[in-house]
């Protein structure tokens, strides 16, 4: 790193991870485990993708339409993490523009995680708070627009940090702005959870759809949380190196978990966090996860 002078050099440590130790049995035994681990999340992923497109319904509802593009979102950011993990394990060299390619759908995708889940929670709010409005206010088209216009912002965010970052000052501008980013996301979940603990409160019928939304814009904050955490990985591996070294066997290993449980763990709880509660996606994914196995296709109940 040349120099400490805020240039967009530090905002890109996460992805220059300079890998010193060679290659032996235990390294490629935790290489092994991260990978191994990643593309079985990733399978999963595509599994439950499957069950979602296997019918028209979960095609034309927002709430699975939203859930269908965090699992693809979380699918794509593990595969180009454990491919760029890999390589520099590897010690490959890789030309410039397949490496700032790799960057780039990994920054978009780190990016567009909480803004998902702003999203699936604002359809939450609608669906409970204005029933009557909700088929008119969440449609598909809206839905579609939504997600177009998150991967159109985190796009041009990445695309001008090289301009933008000449000096200290601006650094820390971007990463104030990182700050009310996730302030902004939570700000918005916390609102939709108190309005819907609200209307469960205030309205006698349906409390049982009511409960189960509060549930799940809950996990929303929390899934938003393992989020900020990733956020931090950048931080927590500065820190490593300055209390360890980098040479050392305990920063090698430091680096290993941090990397594992900080930027890969949280991308693989989406389907066991959101597809195992739902009544009408779990028992498809279990019958195509089971290659078919079962006598009876699941039938579909979506509420």
């Amino acid at each position: 790193m040349a120099g400490s002078n805020g240039t967009a050099e530090d905002v890109s440590f996460t992805y220059q991870q300079i890998y010193n130790q060679d290659m032996d049995a235990g390294l490629s035994t935790k290489t092994a485990v991260a990978v191994l681990t990643s593309l079985f999340f990733v399978f999963v992923n595509c599994v439950m993708l499957f069950a979602l497109g296997s019918k028209r319904i979960f095609q034309e509802t927002p709430r699975y339409i939203l859930f269908g593009h965090m699992l693809m979102n979380d699918s794509v950011l593990l595969l180009v993490s454990i491919i760029m993990y890999a390589v520099a394990q590897c010690f490959l060299q890789l030309p410039k523009s397949i490496c700032t390619l790799l960057v780039f759908i990994s920054y978009c995708t780190f990016r567009n995680a909480p803004l998902t889940l702003a999203l699936m929670s604002l359809e939450r709010y609608v669906a409970i708070c204005f029933p009557l409005r909700h088929c008119n206010i969440a449609t598909p088209k809206r839905t579609g627009i939504a997600i177009g216009i998150i991967w159109f912002l985190t796009g041009i965010i990445f695309c001008t940090l090289e301009k933008l970052f000449l000096y200290k000052w601006q650094l820390d501008k971007y990463q104030a702005f990182d700050v009310l980013y996730f302030v902004s996301v939570a700000v918005i979940i916390i609102f939709t959870y108190i309005s819907i603990m609200i209307t469960a409160r205030s309205v006698s019928s349906d409390k049982d759809s009511a409960k189960k939304a509060l549930r799940t814009v809950l996990l929303h904050l929390i899934q938003l949380g393992l989020c900020l955490t990733s956020f931090l990985y950048t931080t927590i591996e500065r820190t490593l190196y300055v209390m360890t070294g980098s040479n050392s066997s305990l920063f090698i290993n430091l680096r290993y978990l941090n990397f594992l449980i900080i930027l890969i763990l949280p991308r693989c709880l989406s389907p066991l966090i959101y597809g195992m509660r739902d009544e009408a996606v779990w028992p498809l994914f279990k019958y195509f996860f089971c290659y078919r196995s079962g006598k009876v296709k699941p039938s579909i109940n979506v509420h």
